[in-house]
């Protein structure tokens, strides 16, 4: 069972990124971020994939849900927090381009 919630807490770490992403191009249209997201959405799906392989057989469940950590990888990206605190970071807060 111990497996299981390592491999739900690896679930919603991608989730978070990849909605943290989708908030981030939302409010700056900025394309890096958008294939961020992109590559959330399918390593999340892997990551679910891996989530319910973990409970029958956790070490091929959690290789699933490592190969889905490494697809979430998201590259370089574009300055847009500035000197922004950590808080607003890890939310994804940024200012609006029109």
């Amino acid at each position: 069972m111990l497996y299981f919630y390592i491999a739900a807490f690896g679930f919603l770490s991608i989730m978070f990124l990849t909605l943290r992403d989708i908030r981030i191009y939302h409010r700056t249209k900025i394309i890096s971020y958008r294939k961020g997201a992109l590559k959330g959405m399918i390593a999340g799906a892997l990551a679910i994939i891996g989530m319910g392989v973990t409970i029958e057989n956790p070490q091929i469940g959690l290789t699933i849900l490592l190969v889905a950590v490494y697809v979430n990888r998201k590259g370089t990206r574009e300055d847009v927090f500035g000197d922004a605190p950590v808080i607003k970071r890890v939310l994804g807060e940024t200012k609006i381009k029109k």
